[in-house]
């Protein structure tokens, strides 16, 4: 298929959907949390809040991601995190096409999945 002449500009908030729904479906996440737990207790986030999980900041090499995740107990959280990055990338490299600067996790807090 042929390119299409012109730019494309995805908001971030779109981005920030695509994030958290590719978020959500890696093995060992219970869900997202917002960044800014002030009572150091994290509330795990609807489906429809997801966005509130991920800050997205756009830098001259791409978009730099910040995800804030519990992850399920028991879950080698370093293998969890490996997933989160690998999904969050390919889908904003291929679905989206917009460069990645870079990806980091915070793992907020570890739950039993109810």
């Amino acid at each position: 298929m042929a390119p299409v002449p012109g730019k494309l500009h995805v908001a971030n908030d779109v981005l920030a959907d695509m994030v958290g729904h590719a978020a959500m479906e890696c093995y060992g996440v219970v869900g997202m949390v917002a960044p800014n737990a002030a009572d150091g207790i994290s509330k795990i986030l609807p489906v429809s809040r997801l966005r509130r999980g991920i800050t997205l900041a756009t830098t001259d090499a791409g978009i730099h991601v910040d995800l804030y995740v519990v992850i399920e107990y028991g879950m080698n959280i370093n293998a969890v995190s490996q997933n989160l990055v690998d999904a969050v990338s390919f889908v904003l490299k291929e679905q989206a096409r917009v460069p990645v600067d870079g990806i980091d996790v915070h793992v907020m807090d570890v739950k039993v999945r109810k």
